[in-house]
């Protein structure tokens, strides 16, 4: 390990009350990942790490930060917190395994470096894209804080990340609840080449806290003591008083982004200032001039830590690379999932849409106590579309529970809660909204089954569609966003029973759902429902007209729309409601198609793109042999939705429905 020649030391460390066996302990902590990261960095020359972030110079906030939570307690570090993992004392070789894809890493060769989490450890890695994480650690600490449990949730981030939306909406929605997270960032002057001077144009970024209500500190990032005693101390203190605080460390990368960016764009001198305040040697040096570590038990650990590092690295090197095995990597995009029938009963009552949706949802909250709800104007107000109306009476604030307008950070929040040991439901007041919480949808909650093992317990209730007036940016039926992403299911009732059941199937799975509810069916279209709660499974279309001539297939509003023309002229067609676009219901799609020769795909989606075109083409794939015409969709414009009701009367594919379905059987 390389050592300094300079006989002063930078910092001023004051240990405090502080024994000898916790300095050597913090310092030891420190020397590990500094020498496995030299090692890795030679094993990066060699070709056997295929990448490598390095932490070098950085190891007091990881460590020191660890060292002072508790091991029960959820940490989401970033690239460069090598220390968080050793601390927590993670085997070395499930580490090695991990950089070197293999099986016995925590993403089974899916994911590299630090993108994984691990419930054992209670730590959760982060994904490529930074802000999802802030909002994730949120969630966490919400469920420490439901079930009243005196926990800290640490999340890390860089300078260049609190330049994220997420940022700013995970720090707002944890103030506006008061949740005991500590928000970490390391400021190390540099988001890959970018200066700090270019990313931000304040002195501090712990000056952003003010704007939230929250409280912040600076720490120099390189004084281990320092890091340790004032997060101790702080932690503790959120612990008593749960609520949120800003920490900005005040450190520096002395290592490029990764190690292919190099850093020839930091000045030279700018190095060789941070070079002098290296936090591992600089404590090094603290420890021998107060006598309190020797030259011998410094040798001692590094003899130690690198024996267990040639130790463990040969054990990661002596197993199999991974045998590609096409089951196991589609049976792990969702997490398993064993439907439990609850049946109907036989007492019904005549609901609307949005009654029998209401209803199943409350039983879903009487049955479930760990369930939250979330979402704009969800409670006392009811929802724009009053389907959580009275339920802050019956279940409280704390489960029932208005969310900032910030949609990102609370589909972040779902997904904390789920790892946390909870049941998330959020109300995207239209699913158009969806576009602002779009990335954690596909990319955390979508991706966290397969990546990690790790379930996204998370139902999206999505009121979607056009026919009520409401224009481009809360009218869109845009299901097909989701359909394409694997790891999402999809749900899209046309009737009022099957929403019900659908809707207490979709919570029960441990799965992400996405719910579209057509809102012009909310209060135009009324059943009679079982009044009990039960289920209904994912993936089985509904069979609602049989016949001879025409296979008719839809969902949603669509469905409706092909009632209303069947019953008015002479055409023998199987109607087939999909019911959930994800999973896909194929055998009634081939069946019916088998039968009938004919098929019409009908939805409110545009054409381009729509969930309709895949079943097409998986039609000519399975039943070209059994058609006799051509394939035909019936679809919405290729326009955004407009607002004046002539115009949206044109861009809706009902009128264009009875003339094509005549050419089809003309064919």
């Amino acid at each position: 390990m390389a050592t300094t020649t300079k006989s002063s030391i930078t910092f001023i460390y004051n240990r405090a009350s502080l024994d000898n066996d916790t300095l050597l302990r913090l310092y030891r902590a420190m020397l590990k990942p500094r020498l496995i990261e030299e090692r890795m960095l030679i094993l990066l020359r060699q070709g056997k790490v295929s990448k490598w972030f390095s932490g070098i110079g950085q190891e007091a906030i990881s460590v020191g930060v660890t060292a002072a939570m508790k091991p029960e307690e959820y940490i989401l570090p970033m690239h460069r917190n090598l220390g968080v993992f050793t601390t927590r004392e993670i085997p070395l070789y499930r580490l090695f395994t991990q950089w070197q894809g293999k099986m016995s890493g925590f993403t089974k060769g899916r994911d590299r470096s630090f993108h994984f989490g691990t419930q054992e450890f209670n730590i959760v890695g982060m994904i490529s894209h930074l802000g999802p994480q802030l909002g994730v650690a949120d969630g966490i600490a919400l469920a420490h804080k439901l079930r009243s449990e005196k926990a800290v949730t640490t999340v890390f981030t860089g300078e260049g990340g609190t330049s994220e939306g997420d940022f700013h909406e995970a720090l707002n929605v944890a103030s506006v609840w008061q949740l005991p997270v500590l928000f970490c960032i390391e400021n190390n002057g540099y988001g890959l080449s970018t200066p700090t001077s270019e990313q931000y144009n304040c002195e501090h970024l712990a000056d952003r806290a003010k704007g939230y209500g929250m409280e912040s500190h600076i720490i120099d990032g390189n004084n281990i003591l320092e890091v340790y005693t004032k997060i101790s101390e702080i932690t503790e203190d959120i612990r008593n008083n749960p609520r949120p605080v800003l920490i900005e460390f005040k450190t520096f990368r002395m290592r490029g982004h990764e190690e292919a960016s190099g850093t020839k764009y930091v000045p030279e001198e700018l190095m060789e200032v941070w070079g002098e305040k290296d936090p591992l040697l600089n404590f090094e040096k603290y420890l021998i001039q107060e006598g309190i570590l020797s030259q011998e038990t410094k040798d001692a650990y590094e003899v130690s830590i690198k024996e267990e590092i040639t130790e463990h690295l040969d054990k990661a090197y002596a197993e199999e690379n991974i045998t590609p095995n096409l089951e196991t990597e589609m049976n792990d995009v969702y997490a398993p999932f064993s439907f439990r029938e609850s049946v109907p009963s036989k007492d019904t009552e005549e609901l609307r849409l949005i009654d029998a949706i209401s209803q199943g949802l409350r039983q879903s909250m009487e049955k479930y106590d760990d369930l939250v709800i979330m979402g704009q104007d969800v409670a006392e107000y009811g929802g724009v579309f009053k389907i959580t109306d009275g339920f802050v009476e019956q279940f409280g604030r704390d489960r029932v529970r208005n969310t900032p307008i910030c949609e990102s950070a609370i589909v972040e929040t779902a997904m904390g809660l789920a790892i946390n040991g909870k049941k998330a439901l959020m109300e995207m007041q239209f699913s158009d909204f969806a576009t602002s919480g779009f990335n954690p949808i596909v990319n955390y909650l979508a991706k966290s089954h397969y990546r990690w093992s790790q379930p996204a317990d998370v139902v999206i209730r999505m009121p979607c569609g056009a026919g009520v007036g409401a224009g481009p940016f809360h009218s869109q039926t845009n299901e097909a966003w989701f359909t394409h992403t694997p790891g999402l299911k999809v749900v899209y009732p046309a009737f009022p029973a099957d929403a019900k059941g659908l809707l207490a199937t979709a919570i029960e799975d441990p799965n992400p759902v996405l719910f579209f509810e057509h809102k012009k069916l909310y209060r135009s279209i009324r059943q009679e429902v079982p009044t009990n709660y039960y289920t209904l499974p994912l993936g089985r279309a509904s069979l609602v007209r049989e016949g001879e001539q025409v296979t008719i297939i839809t969902y949603g509003a669509g469905v409706h729309w092909a009632i209303e023309l069947l019953d008015s002229i002479n055409v023998s067609a199987d109607l087939l409601d999909l019911r959930t676009l994800q999973p896909l219901d194929k055998e009634a799609i081939i069946t019916s198609v088998r039968k009938t020769g004919r098929v019409l795909l009908l939805t409110e989606d545009s054409a381009f793109g729509s969930v309709m075109s895949d079943i097409s083409a998986m039609i000519m794939e399975e039943c070209f042999e059994s058609l006799d015409a051509p394939v035909r969709r019936v679809a919405s414009l290729d326009t955004p939705i407009p607002f004046d009701a002539e115009l949206e009367k044109q861009y809706l594919p009902v009128e264009r429905l009875a003339s094509t379905l005549q050419e089809l059987l003309d064919y």
